[in-house]
C-alpha cells in the first residue's frame, strides 16, 4: 500500500518578513521569485537544489530546500509547500487564494498493481506501541533501522542535506536519532541554538520521509532528575513545535546510571505528560538503569523494570549495547524483556563501550538477528567523522561533504549493508 508522506508544517516566513518590512523600514520591497515559466517541468526521481525553478500543472515553483524528489513519495511542487514557493500561474490567473492553515491535508493513494511502499512514513504513518512491539497505523508490526547523529555541539557539520541524502537514498535508512547532548558543551550552554537545531533536523527528515528520534543525551550526571527542568523546557518546546507530525519520536532520557530505578521511573513519570500534552500520539522511548543496559551494567536485570514499569501507555524501553563490551549475559537479559515489555535499542556499536578499538561484528551480528526475529527496532552510533572506529566517516568527511562508500570506516561499510536489506514493513 502507497499513503502520501505526512503533512509538513509550513513556516510563513515571506509574510512575517513582509509585515517586517513595513512596520521597520516604510516602502521596503520584500524580494520574490518572479513566475519563471520556461523553467523546466518537475520530474519525480530528480534532485533539485534551493533556488531552483520548476513549472508544474501550468504554474512555477522554486524550491525552498535542497532534497530529492523520490519516486513514490508525491513530493510534487502542489502538494509540498515545506519543499516549494508557489510564484503564481503562467496563464496569468490569480494564485491560489491563502489559507489561514497552510498545512495540507494527507490524501492516501489507492494502492497500485505494483504497489511501492515509497519512504519509510509514508508506508507506515503514525507509529504505536502494540503489546511488546512497534506497530504502524494499519496496525502491523515493524522494525525501524537507522543511524545516531554524534553530539550536534561536536558534529553538526555532518548533519546536512548531503549527509541525510545518503541515509535516505543509499543507506535506505528508516530513522535518524538526533542527540542533543545536555552537558559536555551541549543544551545548558545555549538552549536556544540547540532546540533550533532539533526544528531544523526534523524538518529536514520530515522532508524526506524519515523518522526522527528525539534524543536527549543525559550523560553526565547519571540522575535525569539533575536536568529536569532543563527536559521540561525543551520536550514542550519540541512536541509543541511539531506535534502535526507523524513521524516524531522522544527518547527522553539517553542512558540514566548510577541511580536506582524508582529514581528513574520517577523522572519518566513526569516528563512523559509534559510531551503528551501537545503531542499526545508520539512514542515515546524510556532510557533504562546502568547506562539503558536494564540494569546489567550495575548488577541487576530487566526484572526491576518487567515488575515496576512506568506508569504511562504507548512507550518502550530502551537498551544499549557494544559489542566488544556486551557479550551473551547481555543478550540473554534483551532477549528475555523483549518477551516482556516493548525494548527499542537507540544505540549500540560494534566496538568497545567506549565507541573505540576493534570491531566485534560476530557479536554484534548476534544482537541484530535476535533484534529481527523479535522485531526490535534499532540504531547505530554512530554517523559522523569523529576519529574513533565508532563513528562510520572517516575524519574529513563531513568537511569535504563526502558521504559515499568511499569515505566509510570498516564499521561504517558493514552497518550500511544491514541497514539497506529490504525493510519488512
Amino acid at each position: 500500500m502507497v499513503i502520501r508522506r505526512s503533512s509538513i508544517l509550513v513556516a510563513v516566513a515571506a509574510a512575517a518578513m513582509l509585515a517586517l518590512g513595513a512596520a521597520v523600514v516604510p516602502g521596503l520591497v520584500v524580494p520574490a521569485f518572479a513566475v519563471n515559466c520556461s523553467a523546466p517541468a518537475w520530474a519525480e526521481g530528480t534532485s533539485y537544489r534551493a533556488g531552483d525553478q520548476v513549472t508544474y500543472q501550468g504554474s512555477g515553483y522554486t524550491a525552498t530546500t535542497t532534497h530529492t524528489a523520490y519516486p513514490g513519495t508525491g513530493w510534487d511542487p502542489a502538494s509540498t509547500p515545506a519543499l516549494w514557493t508557489h510564484d503564481g500561474t503562467c496563464d496569468g490567473g490569480p494564485d491560489p487564494d491563502p489559507t489561514d492553515d497552510p498545512t495540507p491535508t494527507p490524501t492516501p493513494t489507492e494502492p497500485g498493481p505494483d504497489p511501492d511502499p515509497g519512504t519509510p512514513v509514508a508506508a507506515n504513518g503514525q507509529l504505536h506501541v502494540c503489546g511488546t512491539g512497534l506497530c504502524n497505523e494499519d496496525g502491523t508490526r515493524i522494525q525501524l533501522r537507522g543511524m545516531s547523529t554524534h553530539g550536534t555541539q561536536w558534529f553538526s557539520q555532518c548533519v546536512n542535506d548531503a549527509s541525510l541524502d545518503t541515509l535516505a537514498g543509499d543507506w535506505n535508512a528508516d530513522v535518524v536519532r538526533i542527540s542533543t547532548y545536555v552537558q559536555e558543551g551541549g543544551y545548558e550552554t545555549d538552549p536556544e541554538r540547540f532546540t533550533d537545531l532539533v526544528h531544523r533536523y526534523i524538518d529536514m527528515l520530515t522532508a524526506r520521509g524519515m523518522y526522527a528520534i528525539v534524543d536527549w543525551h543525559m550523560l553526565d550526571p547519571g540522575d535525569p532528575n539533575v536536568n529536569l527542568e532543563h527536559a521540561r523546557t525543551f520536550f514542550t518546546a519540541v512536541a509543541e513545535r511539531h506535534s502535526g507530525k507523524n513521524n516524531v519520536i522522544y527518547e527522553v532520557a539517553n542512558e540514566p546510571h548510577g541511580v536506582s530505578w524508582q529514581t528513574i521511573k520517577s523522572y519518566h513519570e513526569q516528563i512523559v505528560p509534559v510531551i503528551r500534552a501537545h503531542d499526545p500520539d508520539a512514542v515515546v522511548l524510556l532510557g533504562t538503569r546502568a547506562w539503558s543496559s536494564l540494569g546489567e551494567s550495575e548488577g541487576s536485570d530487566e526484572s526491576e523494570v518487567v515488575n515496576d514499569p512506568v506508569d504511562a501507555s504507548n512507550v518502550m524501553y530502551t537498551f544499549h549495547f557494544y559489542a566488544a563490551s556486551h557479550g551473551q549475559e547481555y543478550l540473554n537479559t534483551l532477549s528475555r524483556a523483549a518477551d516482556r515489555i516493548p525494548m527499542f535499542i537507540t544505540e549500540f556499536g560494534t566496538q568497545n563501550s567506549a565507541g573505540e578499538g576493534a570491531n566485534d561484528f560476530a557479536m554484534a551480528q548476534r544482537y541484530l538477528d535476535l533484534a529481527a526475529t523479535k522485531k526490535i527496532s534499532w540504531v547505530n552510533w554512530n554517523f559522523s567523522d569523529d576519529h574513533r572506529s565508532g563513528a562510520v566517516l572517516t575524519p574529513g568527511s563531513c568537511a569535504a561533504g563526502s558521504y559515499g562508500t568511499g569515505s566509510l570506516k570498516e564499521a561504517g561499510l558493514w552497518i550500511r549493508d544491514r541497514i539497506r536489506t529490504p525493510d519488512d514493513f
